[in-house]
């Protein structure tokens, strides 16, 4: 019984990584699956792509194979002229200042934990542990900042100007 669901979680999580790695593409997936567009495109601009880099005045579906789908879309005007620009997203993850736990006794017993007699309207409550023990705050999953890291801005179809912007947390 325990062999017949070890073997059912292992396929099931065989499966579960396929779909993951599937839904993850690269710049070589994208021109494999692509090869009518990546050979539209200049020597120059296909040796470009391939290294994932782009120029200005490239065109943006070699934009797409070098960098990939944009998490955001932004239209606008620059020269009097309709642009669209992509912005690329990622995530910063920063850990929480103090780790786990307080500086001063560790993981809930901060201060020197013990017990807290209090009374309220003639009735007496003990509180046994740290009061000031927040279990959100020490979460073992840091939060995920996004923040923008690349920009690419198109006129007509083509690159006008890009940008690589620095972390905000570097």
């Amino acid at each position: 019984m325990m062999l017949r669901f070890n073997s059912r979680a292992l396929m099931l999580a065989a499966a579960c990584s396929a779909l993951f790695l599937a839904g993850c593409s690269t710049t070589q997936t994208r021109i494999a699956d692509h090869p009518d567009l990546f050979q539209s495109l200049s020597a120059n601009d296909q040796a470009l792509v391939s290294r994932g880099e782009i120029r200005t005045g490239m065109p943006q579906n070699a934009v797409w194979l070098a960098w990939g789908s944009p998490e955001q879309k932004a239209a606008g005007e620059m020269r009097g002229k309709s642009s669209e620009t992509w912005i690329y997203m990622n995530y910063y993850s920063d850990p929480y200042p103090y780790g786990f736990g307080y500086p001063y006794g560790g993981f809930g017993f901060g201060f020197g934990g013990g017990v807290l007699i209090r009374s309220h309207h003639g009735r007496r409550f003990a509180f046994v542990g740290d009061p000031f023990y927040d279990p959100f705050y020490y979460s073992y999953i840091p939060p995920r900042i996004p923040y923008p890291y690349k920009t690419v801005t198109f006129i007509s179809g083509r690159v006008v100007s890009f940008q690589y912007l620095v972390p905000p947390y570097h």
